[in-house]
């Protein structure tokens, strides 16, 4: 199952299919009991993808077979034992893709001639992500974070090691001299391949960094690159060889801290709209912003949810799961929106946002 969205992939995502593109979306859940219900709710969903294909007249036979079968084969690989909160099935002629999601989506089905992403663009920034760089002598290692959690990740050629006949790790321990291997022209040249890589990583995919190495492999990441200069430095050997789970300990403490001043910056942002008269706050206001490409900070509650309709004019009215024309995800939708017109977009903790009803913004005019 995929997690991370790079803009690279996201543009593949978006490419017009030859239809039908089929999105199959359902939550799903992290713990029992709720869990239990995650494979029949599943199942069900996509029978009724395939109900669907089947009842299309401009569907034809060889196609059906061919999206069916993709179908069946994404089922195959997705792996309930490590849920999130959503699960997303892309299923096209001759492809298939399954997406597991930290934020719950509505299930639903929709046949088009491309798939639907807002629910991954909009799990991917509540995500907040980043990268760590983990640097030692012998080894530099990617993790890919974000949603409580790190995992290693392969892009740029990561992890990088040292060739063991350039490098003798247990003579510069033997003789208490580590500090001098980071002086080294073969560790400097190494270190130098480490910044060269994870610089293209980021040209890929901008992420806040977080570099973590002995002081004296910090510092010398510093005089013989460029990236690490900007990053936020964490002085912990160990990880560039250490489990996932080590990393996320490690970084944790400064990921909340971030997150915090998040929060309060975005605080003093909207109190400063308000009284510039350039504020929207509750889900038809902003919903109207979004859409005139008017939001500069979109600030969202992490698990504020709302259905609505369109009441045949130009506002949102509050609605039921169940009635004709809801629409369950619109929260997503003005989370992409405002990301596509160039808008930042916050999520905070619950209750951050007062009487803003879940979801404010900042307008640009």
């Amino acid at each position: 199952m995929e997690h991370a969205l790079s803009p690279a992939t996201l543009t593949e995502l978006r490419r017009p299919r030859p239809y039908p593109a089929v999105s199959v979306l359902t939550p799903t859940h992290r713990r029992e009991p709720d869990n239990a219900q995650d494979p029949v709710r599943l199942r069900n969903v996509v029978a009724e993808a395939k109900k669907q294909l089947e009842a299309d007249p401009s569907v034809t036979r060889e196609r059906r077979t061919d999206v069916v079968d993709q179908l069946e084969r994404a089922l195959a690989e997705v792996d309930l034992a490590h849920a999130e909160d959503g699960l997303a099935i892309f299923a096209a002629p001759g492809e298939h893709q399954v997406w597991s999601l930290a934020r719950t989506v509505p299930e639903r089905v929709v046949l088009s001639d491309t798939f639907l992403t807002r629910n991954l663009v909009a799990a991917q920034a509540s995500e907040r992500p980043f990268w760590v760089l983990s640097v030692s002598a012998d080894r530099a290692t990617l993790w890919n974070g974000g949603g409580g959690h790190v995992v290693e990740d392969h892009a740029g050629g990561f992890p990088l090691t040292r060739d063991r006949e350039n490098f003798d790790a247990e003579r510069q321990e033997r003789i208490g001299d580590m500090p001098s291997t980071f002086r080294d022209e073969g560790t400097r040249r190494f270190l130098r391949e480490a910044d060269t890589a994870v610089s293209a990583v980021l040209r890929e995919n901008p992420r806040p960094l977080y570099v973590t190495g002995e002081t004296a492999a910090l510092s010398c990441l510093d005089e013989v690159g460029t990236v690490s200069k900007d990053a936020a430095h964490v002085p912990h050997g160990g990880l560039a060889h250490g489990t996932p789970d080590a990393v996320w300990q490690v970084v944790r403490p400064l990921i909340t801290a971030e997150e915090r001043k998040h929060t309060d910056e975005v605080a003093r942002e909207l109190e400063s709209a308000r009284g510039r008269k350039a504020f929207a706050a509750g889900v038809d206001e902003v919903w109207q912003s979004a859409s005139e490409g008017r939001i500069r900070l979109l600030a969202v509650e992490e698990n504020f949810r709302v259905t609505v309709r369109d009441d045949g004019g130009d506002h949102l009215v509050p609605a039921e799961s169940a009635d004709m024309d809801s629409r369950e995800d619109i929260v997503d939708e003005i989370v992409e929106q405002c990301l596509e017109t160039g808008a930042e977009v916050r999520f905070v903790p619950d209750g951050s946002l007062g009487d803003a009803k879940g979801i404010a913004g900042v307008l640009r005019y």
